[in-house]
């Protein structure tokens, strides 16, 4: 979701008449963010095949043959001039009926899933957020490294006026918390059981999720009176800028966006990567932890190890620096307008 609105909006910048449709799937989370963005929203019927067993099999076949019908209908409605894929087995139908069009695909984490994979096929252009994704792809001379697209808001927040929008102490270490939009409920659970000591050295942002909140919010309102103003806690962000500026540390999973925020403020990690799906977190936690920029906590060693971790981190002020740095040499900044131009110029290449 959120790499593709970043490239529109730097399309959109570069070329304000760019007439856009988002093709989604039915029932999709994504239509609310996509329609506050000003952008057409489109539905059609997509499905998994890969390992959904064989009694869903068939009616999931079913769904993409459908989806290739929609696909062509929408293809013939809207007659795009270049197709932009970021992964999910929606983008299927769309690639298969639209396999005669430009397209530009971006892989946002290290190691591409099957659907990414099978996707890579149809492309003209296969952007990677690291060159450690080349392996992946048979087709070498497809690939081109432009980094992880960040949203133009993320640049709104220096470190001092995210530090006063959260009425911090810029004196005082700052620990981030954060689990994603959903929550991770055992990142919150290990912070909820050493709070106090976690306060005693830092203070601390805790995006929580809507799932863990009420659990968080009352355990907030229990805090002795000199620790509540150093624990802000909510159950969602949209301010993240803010919370990431203001940060020494953050503690928090391996998804794709820690290849791309992350090293655009600098910002040394603790990764936690979700032990209960396949290894994409944990392959882009390694390539963070073999470049110094961040430390790998495995989820089942959160109670026993988190407190002597982040403890050690920052009141480390020479290792926080060292990984601080190492973080910020990994920033592609303008990797937004970068796959920008690269949709203008394979639309560009079109017979008229």
């Amino acid at each position: 979701m959120y790499p593709a609105l970043a490239v529109h909006n730097a399309l959109t910048s570069q070329h304000p008449n760019v007439e856009t449709l988002w093709v989604g799937g039915e029932g999709g989370m994504e239509e609310e963010l996509v329609n506050r963005a000003g952008i057409s929203y489109r539905s059609i019927p997509a499905a998994g095949v890969h390992g959904v067993g064989l009694r869903a099999l068939p009616r999931n076949i079913a769904k993409l043959s459908r989806g290739v019908k929609a696909s062509r209908r929408l293809l013939r409605e809207f007659k795009p001039d270049i197709l932009f894929f970021t992964g999910g087995f929606v983008a299927v139908p769309m690639a298969v009926a639209g396999r005669n069009i430009p397209t530009v695909l971006y892989v946002p984490d290290i190691e591409p899933g099957l659907a990414l994979k099978f996707l890579s096929r149809f492309a003209d252009v296969v952007s990677v957020t690291a060159s450690e994704s080349k392996k992946y792809f048979p087709q070498k001379w497809k690939l081109v490294l432009t980094g992880y697209p960040l949203r133009a808001d993320l640049s709104n927040w220096s470190r001092e006026k995210a530090t006063q929008r959260f009425g911090f102490d810029p004196n005082k270490p700052i620990l981030l918390v954060t689990g994603g939009s959903q929550g991770a409920r055992s990142i919150n659970m290990a912070v909820l059981k050493h709070l106090n000591e976690l306060l005693d050295v830092s203070q601390i942002i805790h995006i929580t999720g809507s799932l863990d909140w009420p659990v968080i919010e009352k355990a907030a309102q229990e805090l002795p009176r000199h620790l509540r103003s150093h624990y802000h806690a909510m159950p969602y962000s949209h301010e993240m800028g803010a919370a990431l500026a203001a940060a020494d540390l953050v503690l928090a999973r391996a998804g794709a966006s820690s290849l791309g925020e992350y090293p655009f403020f600098g910002l040394p990690a603790v990764l936690v990567p979700y032990p209960y799906a396949w290894r994409y977190q944990k392959v882009n936690a390694d390539f963070l932890a073999e470049r110094y920029a961040a430390v790998i906590l495995q989820d089942e060693s959160l109670k026993d190890k988190l407190l002597p971790i982040i403890k050690d981190l920052l009141l480390n002020n020479k290792k926080l620096e060292a990984m601080r740095a190492a973080m910020k040499k990994l920033s592609h900044p303008n990797a937004a307008s970068v796959i920008a131009s690269q949709l203008v110029e394979l639309a560009g290449e079109q017979p008229s």
